[in-house]
């Protein structure tokens, strides 16, 4: 059994992928051949943006858009503390300071009275500017970006969606990735929508940022690249990838229903006796990965891999506690959440192409699990 199946994926589109690749190859436009602007033009019209710029991997999909908003030293990136490094990994390379705020206990994704808290402690204080909020959409949910929208109108924030779980998931109809000044992504292998190596994307509406983001990705090129306007990297999406993600981009939506079924036979089968992951009203998630909580995780994970069945602990730690980030700010009314999910949570496989078989006897060794040792407890 697999944590996540890329191989049945290859094999429903292997003929179709071995023609893209071939014709890249024949071709021999490696960088920046026209298979990206066809990727780039066809995720634009998914996703709903005016604009999708590619870049080399997602860190740098986030990067990026702090490069071309001029934060640096001196300001302030409010981020989720349960999250992985890359969201204040990108905040610390442009040489500001990530503030950590808490996350909510349902959604996983950033808590808007945490939120304000860490907003109101670091405008007291004065010795950063609030600049931008990275939310995540953890695992493929949306964060509440109605009201993330609103705190960052009324303090002048820019908003970054770190979207690099969450291609495919939306709320009230609107796709993650389209929330916010400049949404950013992944295409790292695992997503749920992956390339074959690295890959990213940045998704905007705004005509000049979008200028700016894809000079920057390109050593801060003008008219043309001998042409340096700005300080730029060098960070490009191969057209390998390209192609590829092209033929994945037309078989999502098929695997964002498969994915969902999945969740929904999770939900039934162990809603009773562990927290189980949902969507929000009116939400659809990527489905990226499919948590549960219970106190018995680690014996539980134990019990899985001894019966074959694969599952992984997203996150060991949360990115306060950490010895690179441990020094920078965090909201004043605790973490309380970020510290205790990481004894509790545990993510089982999770893929379009899971079997029902195998869902069911993951179904019914947690059940079998839990019950058991539910018994042994009442007994003692």
């Amino acid at each position: 059994m697999q944590f996540i199946d890329l191989g049945a994926q290859r094999e429903r589109i292997r003929d179709r992928l071995k023609v893209a690749i071939d014709r890249v190859v024949d071709e021999g436009r490696y960088i920046l051949g026209p298979q990206v602007t066809e990727f780039e033009n066809k995720l634009a019209a998914y996703i709903g943006t005016k604009h999708v710029v590619a870049c080399a991997n997602g860190t740098d999909a986030l990067l990026l858009p702090l490069f071309a908003a001029g934060i640096g030293p001196g300001d302030a990136v409010f981020v989720p503390s349960f999250t992985f490094a890359a969201t204040a990994e990108v905040v610390a390379l442009a040489k500001a300071e990530p503030v950590f705020v808490d996350v909510d206990p349902q959604t996983y994704n950033i808590d808007i009275a945490s939120l304000e808290a860490a907003i109101a402690m670091i405008k007291a204080e004065g010795r950063l500017k609030p600049r931008a909020i990275i939310p995540v959409d953890l695992f493929g949910l949306a964060a509440d970006y109605e009201a993330i929208m609103a705190i960052a109108n009324r303090e002048g924030l820019m908003v970054i969606e770190d979207a690099a779980q969450a291609i495919g998931g939306s709320i009230d109809g609107k796709m993650c990735g389209s929330f916010g000044a400049v949404g950013s992504t992944s295409f790292y292998p695992a997503k749920p929508l992956g390339c074959y190596g690295d890959g990213g994307a940045m998704f905007t509406n705004d005509d000049a940022l979008a200028e700016q983001l894809r000079s920057f990705a390109f050593h801060g090129k003008g008219e043309t690249q001998y042409d340096n306007v700005r300080v730029g990297i060098n960070s490009r999406l191969d057209t390998l990838q390209a192609a590829i993600l092209i033929e994945k981009l037309t078989i999502l939506e098929d695997e964002m229903a498969a994915r969902q079924a999945v969740a929904n036979r999770y939900a039934e089968g162990l809603g009773d006796i562990v927290k189980t992951a949902r969507n929000l009203e009116g939400g659809r998630s990527a489905w990226a990965q499919y948590a549960i909580e219970t106190p018995k995780r680690d014996g539980l994970k134990a019990h899985l891999g001894d019966k074959g069945i694969p599952s992984v602990i997203y996150y060991v730690k949360p990115l306060h506690s950490q010895i690179a980030y441990r020094d920078y700010p965090r909201t004043p009314t605790g973490l309380t959440v970020s510290e205790e999910l990481p004894r509790r949570i545990l993510c089982l496989p999770m893929h379009p192409y899971l079997g029902e078989a195998d869902q069911d006897r993951i179904i019914e060794t947690i059940r079998n699990y839990i019950g058991s040792n539910s018994a042994q407890i009442a007994a003692a």
